[in-house]
């Protein structure tokens, strides 16, 4: 159950990619309606390759990610890392978890 389809508390729709061990490693941004949010579970599975991800550092020094779509948008973005290796191994943890193409579905 990797990607996760979601109703969030202002009833829009959002994913999530979660690795096997259930920790979250990519969120998405939220979406007028469902097929929004497939459209972008999509845009996972196509863009996740080591070249779309955009590695960051936050004012506070911890690493994250930001996978990024060809025409440059933000598909999705990881927590906060408490260093760049983790950071690393959450990139490898994207592009396992995308390629099995599971989605999940937890909409009312």
């Amino acid at each position: 159950m990797p990607f996760e389809i979601f109703n969030t508390e202002s009833g829009k729709f959002a994913f999530r990619l979660k690795a096997a061990n259930g920790q979250i490693i990519l969120a998405s941004q939220t979406y007028e309606n469902k097929a929004g949010a497939e459209n972008g579970v999509i845009s996972v599975i196509e863009n996740a390759s080591e070249a779309n991800f955009e590695k960051n550092t936050a004012k506070d020094d911890s690493p994250y990610f930001n996978l990024k779509a060809a025409n440059g948008q933000i598909i999705g973005k990881s927590e906060m890392y408490n260093s760049e290796a983790a950071r690393d191994n959450g990139i490898a943890s994207v592009i396992k978890n995308a390629a099995e193409k599971v989605i999940n579905d937890v909409t009312a």
